[in-house]
């Protein structure tokens, strides 16, 4: 499949894996890599040291580009930019922060920069910046998340942007990448569809979750702004009685922090969160990364080819 994307990185397929923190690792990340998606490894929640290691990994990995996805409301996000920098990667995802400061620095190592964006707003800001691709996520998508939902995004960003365009947020099929190609995309990220992969070192409960999550079981906690799009376990159910309390904002923070981390590693499917978007509930195999992506685009050929006959004579 040829986008504007796909020609801009030089990959396969038009779908980037989402970065999904202490889940898309190395091994992830150079299996989408493999299979001809762009793979990603998330360093939220990690330091610099680690970052090198899982650049590394994946190089032994794969030969195919692969990126590095940096969250710039962390403390040491200037560590891990420093070794993106020297190990070079093919590309670097940002959000929660301003991207603009990181485009030359990036450029001047050869390194593609594709900035995260909410709005029509900051995705004119990113691209006359000089983004080469910009991830426009809806609040489908699982994790953080913004408050105008994917579609609308589509609607609105994409006719104002001239670069390609990345939707994220409830993508998880074919289906999927064919509507955001039909509204003019440049190609899909996708983080839930890949959780539940064989190659995916998530812990087997929080996976076995996804696949038994229905359509109605990804719920969101936090306070406008700050956002979380998670599925529905006793966790987020104490959290919605503490807020419908009024609780103070502090202790229903201290009461979710570090339970991504308490789900996909450690395997608390019901005091920690599984982070997982709203199209969970196509979602029933672990599957290996080359099949959902092989599955992917025969779906979204079907998509085409249905709509193609709505025009024929």
């Amino acid at each position: 499949m040829r986008t504007s994307f796909t020609e801009l990185m030089g990959i396969e397929y038009p779908v980037i894996q989402g970065a999904m923190a202490w889940i898309s690792d190395a091994v992830l990340a150079a299996a989408v890599s493999e299979a001809g998606g762009m793979g990603m490894i998330a360093t939220a929640g990690r330091d610099a040291q680690w970052t090198r290691k899982e650049i590394v990994k994946a190089r032994e990995r794969t030969q195919k580009p692969f990126g590095v996805n940096l969250v710039l409301q962390e403390q040491d996000w200037r560590e891990k930019l420093q070794v993106v920098l020297e190990e070079k990667p093919a590309c670097v995802s940002t959000g929660a922060g301003n991207p603009v400061p990181l485009i030359a620095p990036l450029h001047e190592a050869g390194i593609k920069v594709l900035p995260l964006v909410p709005n029509v707003r900051l995705a004119k800001r990113v691209e006359s910046a000089g983004a080469d691709a910009l991830i426009i996520e809806g609040m489908e998508a699982g994790g953080h998340i913004g408050s105008i939902s994917t579609m609308s995004l589509m609607t609105q960003v994409l006719p104002e942007i001239q670069i390609p365009g990345i939707i994220a947020g409830g993508i998880a099929d074919g289906r999927g990448l064919a509507c955001a190609l039909l509204m003019g995309a440049g190609g899909v990220q996708m983080g839930t569809r890949f959780y539940a992969s064989k190659e995916c070192g998530a812990h087997i409960r929080a996976k076995e979750a996804i696949l038994a999550a229905t359509d109605t079981d990804s719920v969101t906690t936090g306070r406008k702004g700050s956002l979380v799009r998670s599925l529905r376990n006793p966790l987020t159910e104490l959290y919605h009685k503490m807020e419908a309390e009024g609780r103070a904002a502090e202790e229903l923070s201290q009461l979710v922090r570090g339970t991504s981390r308490k789900a996909s590693v450690e395997g608390d499917v019901e005091w920690g969160l599984v982070q997982a978007g709203q199209s969970v509930g196509v979602i029933r195999e672990i599957l290996p990364v080359a099949k959902i992506l092989n599955d992917m685009m025969e779906q979204a050929k079907e998509a085409y080819e249905l709509l193609s006959g709505y025009f024929s004579e």
